[in-house]
């Protein structure tokens, strides 16, 4: 039996066994010809470790089209429930009116009716035993050998002096944030194509953790920083319901893995949506994509008990389970879930389980999701060297690229290891960064294209991206984005770096943020923004008299062509002072050539338009 034969064996032995979840006796005409749409119902048939307080989610129909829903635990009996549809109409969530008890097998059927024709749809999963996860005693890191990962990086506040420390920037009209200092090393050959969006952390303070967007020559446009102890990733610009957004995740992270929320912010920087997980879980940092019709999908760690002596482990041991959840942004609810444990072997893992009492097997390590235009769901495993293909009616893995069961023999150099970041750039190719290192397989991180032949199931690699003049070797973290003109766009992630290289493999632009710095990826996108705070202002009169210093700054702002300072002995005595001054960063400043009392400052924008205006501050006295 050649390898196509095989896998196509596989596949069928998948499906037959997953057309149970979502079709499980025909009944009336349905019987004669299935012509029902099929019915996605999470948690998946098979499922080992559902939570306690999982949702049945009921997917590809609409609320109305199901009836007759009976959720029963072989241990806790008939659960009764509450219907609720998702907001996209395409199928509702039965909420349990009470957990379900850990071990016992649960068992859904329902009845779909399409225009008179009836059906019973069904599933059955286990309950698992969730491990919960102590808060941390102590700073929280970003990253570490796993990555992100549990290690704890510097944190904390500014030096014990007050001073600013290295590496940081320092803005008097901002002067309790400090974003690090990006250094442009190649400037970008294409300013046009648009800002860097990133997520400094692990640098010498809280201050400086956070989301951050440059633009083309390193200035700052915008940084917002994290709460104490929590963190942000994924930063990046997306489309909610039709609109131009910027999402991200905000959290904490332990045992590798985030405990927090995504964000999606209007073009104001206003919140208008949070996400987060369902079924007792919580969202995780790695990846947050939205789809159309306002679904968001998620990755989700589910650390979970687990007998490991299979794989020389524990028997009372616990495995880091990794979910994807399909979230309908508008209700919360959960339109589909995904667990590896159950789906990919144990053995898959290149990462072995400790015996030590209390500790996490990170055997999988789900960091990133890409969803196709079919719907079927590209992941990236770092801990099995593995990208799999999943399909989304059923949850089987169609194939999968890497690691010790590739449905495709790997050409010269395609073979990768603990990568980050796969996406398919077209139905036969794809995009990953190949860390190669946590613990070290080759001396060097890249990105890298690969071609798949499903006709001879082979991959091939198209290009490698690497830095010209050094070998970066990148602990963790890490992606690639393809941009409009075709360059790729790379996040070096650990290591601070962020590189841009032509189809031809030139480096056309690059930046560093400083030592300790890191930023889990890194995007570039057109972006145009104007927030509804107003624009900060410091004013300090001339040491010599006769005019007054001005320093400010429109935090996010990306369409203010010129500042205009008003002043006057009173707030309600203000006049235009000078001519209106080009922005030189991030922070403008301005000698006025008055001496007064009161200052404001007009941010003007195309035309001379006034797009907003301070507020009225006291000019304050000379510095010692």
């Amino acid at each position: 039996m050649n390898l196509a034969t095989a896998r196509f064996c596989v596949l069928l032995a998948t499906l037959a066994s997953a057309l149970g979840a979502a079709w499980i006796a025909p009944a009336g005409a349905r019987a004669a010809a299935p012509a029902l749409p099929w019915v996605t119902i999470s948690p998946l048939k098979g499922t080992l470790d559902a939570s306690p307080t999982t949702q049945i989610s009921f997917l590809g129909v609409p609320a109305a089209d199901l009836s007759q829903i009976v959720v029963r635990g072989s241990q806790s009996g008939t659960h009764a429930g509450k219907l609720e549809p998702y907001a996209t109409g395409t199928g509702a969530s039965y909420q349990p009116d009470r957990p379900f008890t850990v071990g016992e097998q649960v068992t859904v059927s329902a009845v779909e009716t399409v225009q008179g024709v009836h059906g019973t749809i069904g599933t059955s999963f286990t309950v698992g035993k969730l491990f919960i996860v102590p808060p941390p005693s102590g700073p929280t890191g970003t990253t570490g050998a796993t990555g992100p990962a549990g290690a704890t990086g510097p944190s904390g506040a500014m030096g014990a002096s007050g001073t600013v420390p290295r590496g940081v920037d320092n803005f008097v009209s901002l002067p309790n944030v400090h974003p690090p200092t990006v250094t442009v090393t190649t400037p970008a050959s294409d300013p046009a194509l648009g800002d860097v969006f990133l997520t400094p952390a692990d640098g010498p303070g809280e201050a400086s953790t956070g989301a951050m967007i440059v633009n083309p020559a390193g200035q700052l446009v915008w940084f917002a920083p994290a709460a104490p102890g929590n963190q942000a990733t994924d930063l990046r610009v997306q489309q909610y319901l039709g609109k131009t957004v910027l999402t991200y995740w905000q959290g904490r992270i332990t045992y590798g893995h985030g405990i927090g929320t995504g964000v999606i912010d209007n073009q104001a920087y206003e919140p208008i949506a949070k996400v987060r997980a369902g079924n007792g879980l919580s969202m995780d940092l790695h990846d947050f994509e939205l789809g159309p019709n306002g679904v968001a999908w998620i990755t989700v760690y589910e650390p979970v008990y687990e007998n490991l002596s299979s794989v020389d482990g524990s028997s009372d041991g616990i495995i880091e389970d990794c979910v994807i959840q399909e979230i309908d942004v508008r209700t919360g609810l959960v339109m589909f879930e995904w667990h590896a444990l159950g789906h990919v072997p144990l053995s898959a893992s290149y990462s072995a389980p400790s015996r030590s009492p209390g500790s996490v097997w990170d055997w999988f390590h789900l960091n990133s999701i890409d969803v196709e235009p079919d719907q079927n769901i590209l992941i990236s495993s770092r801990n099995t060297w593995t990208v799999y293909q999943i399909g989304h009616t059923f949850g089987e893995i169609i194939w999968e690229l890497g690691g010790h069961s590739s449905s495709f023999a790997l050409g010269p150099n395609v073979r990768f290891a603990w990568q980050h970041d796969a996406t398919m750039i077209s139905s036969t190719s794809l995009e990953i960064f190949d860390n190669e290192d946590t613990p070290e397989v080759e001396g060097r991180s890249r990105a890298i294209d690969i071609a798949l032949d499903f006709s001879t199931h082979t991959a091939t690699l198209v290009h490698e991206y690497e830095t010209p003049t050094t070998d970066v070797l990148s602990p963790s973290q890490g992606d690639v984005q393809q941009l409009p003109n075709a360059d790729q766009f790379v996040g070096w992630g650990q290591v601070g770096l962020v590189s841009e290289f032509s189809p031809a493999n030139a480096l056309t632009f690059q930046l560093a943020l400083p030592p300790l710095f890191q930023s889990y990826r890194a995007y570039r996108f057109r972006w145009s923004a104007q927030p509804t705070t107003r624009p900060a202002v410091v004013a300090t009169a001339g040491s010599g008299g006769g005019t007054t210093a001005v320093a400010v700054n429109w935090n996010g702002a990306t369409d203010v062509v010129g500042w205009q300072v008003l002043a006057g002995a009173s707030p309600a005595a203000l006049a235009t002072v000078g001519s209106p001054v080009a922005p030189t960063g991030f922070e403008t400043q301005i000698t006025a050539p008055a001496a007064a009392a009161f200052v404001a400052v007009s941010a003007l924008g195309k035309g001379g338009a006034v797009l907003s205006t301070s507020l009225t501050v006291p000019v304050q006295p000379p510095p010692a």
